[in-house]
């Protein structure tokens, strides 16, 4: 059985200001188990990020709270750890990010085998020499498709694939238990996209990580993934298997419409259906279901009872009305 790496149990993230209460994380549970992927998507502002963020305790410090639930590494509590053991045991250690922009990720003025070195040197608990740490600079950029001897360039000097690939070197630098990829190709064109999708599988496959993915694209999910949740207005609508995700089947409205948004190749249309309406304000979510003004099956039941999680199977859940009330299921072909 796959060991359980990180769980996380009815999470809540607010960011408060002397205005207002955004609830942008609202009870998320997950795990993420050894040397597999699990993939998280949804639409901009549903949580994804915040989520991953306080993983690593990154929230804003003036505005961001957890208020409520655990994050657990390996049974480990990581809101029980010093910012100490954070950053020497944890961060970059035992857990590494990649963030959304490679643009803005890098320090412009270092040269990218310092920023690598620097990583490693903070890590450094085997006391290993400066030249046995220039080496592991040299394996890793000549792991991820980059010349060793570019590592005495700057990050200007690198295309914007080339910098997402320092970027992912650097998070690989000390082999971590947890890689946590946050939209790593959303600012790449599609052909190098497929390059850094395809040398993420290898190097997981070398270095054993497991990866929790977050992208707004399901092709991504289907391609990468093991796992997948599908998130919404901070809430995990609907979890369970790549299998189970996209199997034609019982499936989450807001799951459909993201499907149905997907371009069909073997279809001749002039539109995509999109998913009428926005998500509600975080700041005063409804009482009932949050996507029930967006959803094409809502029931007054919907807008004044918020849906308990069903299981519809060992690990496919569902967290609506149509499936706890035992109405229709709703399915995608």
């Amino acid at each position: 059985m796959d060991e359980i790496l990180l769980k996380i149990e009815d999470l809540f993230i607010e960011y408060q200001t002397e205005l207002e209460t955004v609830r942008a994380v609202n009870g998320v549970s997950l795990e993420v188990k050894s040397g597999r992927t699990l993939g998280i998507v949804g639409e901009t502002g549903a949580g994804k990020t915040t989520t991953c963020l306080s993983i690593l305790r990154l929230l804003p410090d003036r505005t961001g709270r957890v208020t409520g639930g655990n994050i657990c590494f390996r049974d480990k509590n990581i809101y029980s750890l010093s910012e100490e053991e954070m950053r020497t045991q944890i961060c970059g250690e035992k857990i590494s990010m990649i963030f959304q922009d490679p643009m803005t990720s890098l320090n412009p003025v270092m040269t990218v085998g310092s920023q690598i070195y620097e990583a490693l040197k903070y890590h450094n608990h085997e006391n290993k020499t400066r030249e046995e740490l220039e080496r592991r600079v040299d394996e890793v950029l000549e792991l991820v498709g980059i010349p060793a001897e570019r590592k005495t360039e700057y990050p200007h000097q690198f295309s914007g694939g080339m910098k997402q690939r320092v970027v992912i070197a650097i998070a690989l630098a000390c082999e971590p238990e947890l890689l946590i990829a946050d939209e790593p190709t959303t600012a790449l064109d599609v052909t190098v996209q497929a390059q850094v999708l395809a040398m993420m599988r290898d190097l997981q496959k070398k270095v054993g990580s497991a990866i929790l993915l977050i992208t707004h694209d399901l092709g991504v999910v289907a391609q990468m993934c093991d796992d997948a949740l599908v998130m919404y207005a901070g809430e995990i609508v609907e979890s369970g298997s790549i299998e189970d995700i996209f199997t034609p089947g019982s499936h989450h409205p807001y799951t459909m419409g993201l499907f149905g948004a997907i371009p069909d190749l073997d279809s001749a249309v002039d539109r995509l259906t999109p998913i009428e309406g926005l998500m509600p304000d975080p700041t005063k979510l409804p009482d009932g279901c949050y996507f029930a003004d967006r959803c094409p099956y809502a029931e007054e039941l919907c807008k004044q009872i918020h849906p308990t999680r069903t299981s519809l199977s060992g690990t496919h859940t569902i967290l609506c009305h149509r499936f706890s009330e035992g109405l229709k299921e709703v399915s995608h072909e």
